[in-house]
């Protein structure tokens, strides 16, 4: 159906960058699923974007490029027809029972807070990295450490992810749970507690 056949257009999310890189996403996605559900709006969004000679330029100019899908989405979006586009293909999906920007909202949020998260948690991600280069005889248990703090630290940007976090702050006995290199205690961070895992899984699943 028209949402499988756009499925690896809508994976493209976990790529972007931005929030602007991830509204062309779920724009292009939009355009696609309107190609089989609203072949009229469609074509007349098409017709439109050919001949208007700046987006005609446009695109032809950015095929097979890194920036053809951009220059695609920001003509459609330029056209007199996308409005009507966006309408026609919101209605089919309301008609049945599927809500296309809830499917978008969920994406979106969850990238924008995995984003968030690799943000906040870069000091500590070189101060980790950079202690480990300048030890020379560290361990697997060492960097495993690492790791696990690295973990922690992407965990305080997600809040689905708190109450797992706050757990695992206190198997470690962690008194300011922003800092976990604070007293730190190595012999506590052991990957094989059962507290662990939740904050681990979800981890996994915020980057994915």
């Amino acid at each position: 159906n028209a949402f499988n056949d756009n499925r690896p257009t809508l994976a493209l999310f976990s790529k972007c960058a931005s929030k602007d890189e991830l509204h062309i996403v779920r724009d292009s996605f939009f355009l696609g699923m309107a190609s089989q559900l609203c072949p009229q709006e469609y074509e007349s969004l098409r017709e439109s974007m050919i001949t208007d000679p700046t987006s005609f330029t446009s695109i032809v100019s950015s095929l097979n490029t890194p920036k053809g899908v951009e220059a695609m989405v920001t003509a459609a979006r330029a056209s007199d027809g996308w409005e009507s586009l966006l309408t026609a293909l919101h209605t089919i999906a309301t008609e049945i029972n599927s809500d296309l920007d809830a499917i978008w909202s969920g994406l979106e949020v969850g990238r924008l807070e995995w984003l968030g998260a690799l943000n906040s948690a870069h000091p500590i991600k070189v101060i980790l990295s950079d202690a480990l280069k300048k030890d020379e005889s560290r361990t697997e248990k060492d960097e495993m450490d690492a790791k696990m703090v690295y973990m922690y630290a992407l965990s305080l940007s997600i809040p689905s992810l708190f109450l797992a976090s706050e757990a695992w702050r206190e198997v470690v006995k962690m008194k300011d749970r922003m800092n976990p290199l604070k007293n730190h205690n190595g012999a506590l961070w052991d990957c094989r507690k059962e507290e662990w895992r939740p904050l681990d899984l979800g981890i996994q699943e915020a980057a994915e």
